[in-house]
């Protein structure tokens, strides 16, 4: 233990405000760590802060701004949902380099994504309160022909959709659950 560590916790421990803010977090943590099991309950609030901040929008017919950003924002991290945390390309290329040398690999891969779910939903939820909370500014109220937004947007949804479907077509993985059998325990 440094010096340097002696003097951040005797000034935690001294600092009144400092415990307040670690005890917040803790439980801050606490009551997130509790959600985690509970899947369709936080997509449903997720669905409900965007119908809330979509609500927002429409009635104020303003932030359009705003709601570009959230949208490129999800659709960044939607398509790091979707995509492996390996590269798959680089992994065929070895496994080319084995079969060339005599060598069958029939090794299990798991598909691993390079964002987990939770993670996912935690920057979305983060994303989206921060986004309804600018609403609440006028300063950030761009004045902007938000058709040519809606346009580019799903633009570049199509692009990217298109181009992550024609990549997991090539490398023959599936990274949503669809289909897959699920295993329960037997009723007693």
């Amino acid at each position: 233990m440094s010096f340097k560590d002696d003097l951040n916790g005797a000034a935690t421990a001294v600092n009144p405000l400092a415990q307040q803010y670690n005890r917040a977090i803790t439980l801050y943590r606490f009551y997130l760590d509790k959600i985690v099991p509970h899947v369709k309950e936080r997509w449903a609030a997720l669905a409900g802060l965007l119908f809330l901040f979509l609500v927002r929008i429409v009635t104020s017919q303003g932030w359009y701004v705003v709601c570009y950003a959230l949208g490129i924002f999800l659709l960044n991290q939607f398509l790091a949902f979707l995509t492996p945390k390996f590269d798959v390309s680089l992994q065929q290329d070895e496994e080319n380099k084995e079969l060339e040398a005599g060598e069958r690999s029939d090794e299990f891969r798991p598909f691993i994504r390079r964002l987990p779910e939770f993670k996912f939903w935690y920057n979305s939820v983060r994303a989206t309160v921060l986004s309804i909370f600018l609403t609440l500014f006028s300063i950030v109220d761009i004045p902007v022909f938000w058709p040519i937004l809606l346009i580019y947007f799903i633009i570049l949804f199509a692009l990217t959709m298109r181009r992550q479907i024609q990549h997991m077509i090539k490398y023959k993985y599936i990274p949503l659950d669809i289909g897959k059998k699920k295993y329960s325990r037997p009723s007693v």
